[in-house]
């Protein structure tokens, strides 16, 4: 929360939080929090500074494994198209990996953690070059 509130607020960049595998209660804690200290304004959401993206513990895992990769893909849009300073927070990144191996699994696959993990850690690495180094 501290993080997400310091980069709205200080830096005036914008927060995007995937939580995977939250709980509900986890979820409308967060949610909150950030519209009463201002982060999420109601009234005006284009004004708003942080993005929230949720796959619950009780959702489908593709469901789940999806949250990762669209928050990644919104923290690229507000980077790319915006051109605004970026805070991707990915919570919890083992449920992330979880939901992709029994996705696999689903699809009658050998789930492949490492692949999988290889796979995601790449797309990352690519955003945070791209934002950090500026390539």
């Amino acid at each position: 929360m501290e993080l997400i509130n310091n980069i709205a607020k200080a830096h005036g960049g914008v927060s995007v939080f995937g939580g995977v595998g939250e709980r509900t209660r986890e979820g409308n804690d967060l949610y909150m929090e950030m519209k009463e200290s201002g982060v999420i304004n109601e009234q005006n959401i284009a004004e708003s500074k942080v993005a929230l993206v949720y796959g619950q513990m009780n959702e489908p895992p593709g469901a789940r494994m999806r949250v990762g990769l669209t928050a990644l893909t919104m923290a690229e849009y507000f980077r790319d198209v915006n051109e605004q300073d970026v805070l991707l927070f990915i919570d919890n990144i083992f449920r992330f990996v979880q939901a992709g191996s029994e996705v696999s699994a689903l699809l009658g696959r050998m789930p492949s953690v490492v692949e999988s993990l290889k796979f995601r850690i790449f797309r990352c690495a690519d955003f945070l070059r791209n934002e950090v180094i500026g390539m």
